[in-house]
């Protein structure tokens, strides 16, 4: 979100003649591309699941569901969180059935009445004398890789191309420190997910370039319109910075949370009065403001439905100036994702009208060229201008890997 300077380029290294087209049309409506991409992204990329303050107690629990994986994550009776697949070893239904909540002792699969103790190791199995000796260990349920960064919590399936989510964001380690994002609260009744009849990628591209803020935006240019910049994607991350415009802002929501918002002391100098976004590809934003920290992330569901959901974490000793200013601040973000939700459909739409010939990238937008790039270098035959004979793509994607 946001734009920078006018007239400016967000990032000096912009090359001077760079491929300024997109993805081609066709995929962003193609179901074995979708498939694909459950695979060889939502599959294989860390996965943020939740603050690890969402668990708090013994036998609190999470799911995520995402691109036909089901996942777990569990506080244990000695309170190391775990994550597993939330698979039942009998059958295969889901061991936890609710998205969140708080078991006892034991997870009890609703299908069979399994249990499974909080470690995951089985404990009990429903007429034991009708099965042969089964290993409490083995027959338990399957675990995740699982990583914890600043109290933020992720998962990921399978093995995949991405680094541990420590070193991929080890470079913001000194800066996040600062916001205290281990020690945040999530804020009650924040939390959304709401669906949109549009490819995940049309979302992450109305959401990886400043260009359209200006237009689109007035809260946010209001607040740093002038004076943001976007990094493009390095290997799978990105940084994004607002720093708030001069003057005490035009709309009211804006004016006033700047007037109300503390000093943030606490921040180095340019950080108090400022908005960041840290991006994780495939699907992931972090934002960090003086006031609160926010996240997004896009679930897709379908090459044509996608559910972005997000939450707000507060600081644990909120006093009421940061209250005041933590409600403006996610009134002006509430403003900013209604608004980027009809950008959206209209964009994900356009791609199927007998007008549409592809699209050409300002400067502005570099940054949405570096994330096609990180998807193109995974899944290349997202760069053939054709959609390649029905149940042939996948063979054709393999082809051209085998010959990069």
């Amino acid at each position: 979100m946001g734009e920078g300077v006018p007239g400016a380029k967000p990032n000096p290294d912009i090359p001077e003649n760079w491929d300024r087209s997109g993805l081609p049309g066709w995929t962003y409506f193609s179901d074995e591309l979708f498939a694909l991409e459950c695979d060889k992204l939502f599959g294989t990329h860390w996965q943020f699941v939740c603050h690890v303050n969402d668990l708090k107690k013994p036998g609190d629990f999470i799911t995520l569901d995402i691109a036909g994986e089901r996942g777990l994550v569990v506080r244990g009776r000695d309170g190391v969180l775990r994550a597993f697949h939330n698979l039942c070893r009998h059958r295969g239904s889901r061991v936890v059935a609710k998205e969140r909540g708080r078991c006892g002792n034991v997870m009890t699969c609703p299908y069979h009445g399994w249990t499974y103790n909080l470690d995951g190791t089985l404990r009990g199995v429903a007429r034991r004398d009708t099965f042969p000796a089964m290993d409490p260990a083995k027959w338990g349920l399957k675990p995740l890789e699982m990583e914890v960064w600043n109290g933020l919590l992720f998962v990921r399936f399978k093995m995949g191309p991405q680094p541990g989510v420590g070193e991929l964001l080890r470079r913001f380690d000194s800066e996040v420190d600062s916001y205290s994002l281990a020690r945040m609260e999530p804020v009650p009744d924040s939390a959304y997910a709401d669906p949109l009849n549009v490819n995940w990628k049309s979302v992450r591209d109305v959401d990886n370039e400043g260009y359209h803020v200006r237009q689109a935006h007035p809260a946010l240019h209001d607040l740093y319109g002038q004076n943001y910049v976007d990094e493009p994607y390095i290997d799978g991350i990105s940084r994004s910075q607002g720093q708030f415009n001069e003057g005490e802002g035009r709309l009211w929501s804006v004016r006033h949370y700047r007037r109300i918002l503390p000093d943030a002391s606490w921040l180095p100098e340019n950080h108090r009065r400022s908005w960041i976004y840290v991006s994780l590809f495939p699907n992931f934003v972090l934002g960090l403001y003086p006031d609160s920290a926010i996240f997004y992330q896009e679930i897709p569901v379908s090459a044509t439905c996608t559910v972005q959901r997000g939450a707000v974490f507060r600081h644990p000793e909120e006093s009421r100036e940061l209250r005041l200013a933590r409600y403006l601040s996610g009134r002006i973000d509430r403003d900013a994702v209604e608004e980027d939700r009809m950008l959206t459909v209209w964009s994900c739409e356009a791609v199927k009208s007998s007008a549409y010939d592809g699209i050409i990238l300002s400067d502005l937008e570099y940054r949405l060229r570096s994330f096609h790039d990180h998807l193109r270098k995974l899944v290349p035959v997202m760069a053939l201008d054709e959609e390649p004979p029905r149940g042939m793509l996948a063979a054709e994607n393999a082809k051209i890997l085998a010959g990069m």
